[in-house]
Order: C-alpha cells, then structure tokens, then sequence
C-alpha cells in the first residue's frame, strides 16, 4: 500500500480539531513515523508554539497511526480506540513554532494482548524536540 495515498483518519480514531498528525510517512512492524505541521489555529498552539500537551498527543496519534495500520491492512480489522496507558522518562527540550514540521518516530519496544509499548521521538528542524516511553491500552473488540 501507497501511505502518501492514505488518509490519516482511516488510521485513527480522532477527527479535526483533535488531529495531531497529518501522514503516515513510513510502516513497518518495529519502527512508524508520521508527520506533522503545526498549525495557528490547532487547540494546543499557545503564544505560537506547540505546547507539550501537543506533542504528547502527537506521540500517542503516531502510536494510533501504526496500530490504525497494522489493523487494517494487515490484520483487516476495524481501527480501535485507544488510550494512554502511561508515559515514562519524559523529556521535552522545546516547542515547535506554528508552521514547523514535527516528525515523529516511534519503535515498538514490546506488544502483549491490548497493550502497545513504544518509544518516541519527535524531531523538529533536525533536533530532538521530545522523547518518551508511552504504554497505549487499546479498547477491547466486542
């Protein structure tokens, strides 16, 4: 499957004005990476930047983007609701400005049942803006 075809909402749950990445740019069953730019007008913009409850969201939204993925085209399921479990060893070093790509990159550290553990990264204009460790608990299928 194409991603650049791919619109991002078929992968996850959340809808506009709760969107916090805008592409899956790669797939793969260790390592996922989305893209996104930040916009004036998205919730979590204050005094233009992207505030840490932002990116904290784009991290688990990338979380969701590779479950999305996994989901439906590998698994042919239904994309899940999920939710963050915990985040661990948490840093963030700044914020992005409005009109700045984010990408972020997580690498599946261990999946068991409904429970994902990933570790992340989101890099802006080539430096490491926040990593983490997020735990994301998907809803079970009834």
């Amino acid at each position: 499957m194409e991603l650049d075809k791919i619109e991002i909402t078929e992968l996850i749950p959340q809808r506009a004005p709760f969107l916090m990445v805008d592409k899956l740019v790669s797939f793969d069953t260790d390592v996922t990476k989305t893209t996104f730019t930040v916009q004036e007008n998205n919730i979590f913009v204050e005094n233009g930047l992207f505030a840490e409850a932002g990116i904290i969201e784009n991290i688990a939204q990338t979380c969701a983007a590779y479950m999305g993925y996994f989901n439906k085209y590998i698994n042919n399921k239904e994309v899940q609701l999920g939710f963050i479990g915990a985040i661990k060893n948490l840093n963030i070093h700044s914020l992005p400005e409005t009109g700045e790509k984010v990408e972020t990159t997580i690498e599946i550290l261990s999946e068991y049942f409904n429970l994902t553990l990933a570790r992340a990264k989101s890099i802006c204009n080539h430096e490491v803006i926040a990593e983490c460790e997020m735990k994301i608990s998907l809803v079970e299928e009834k």
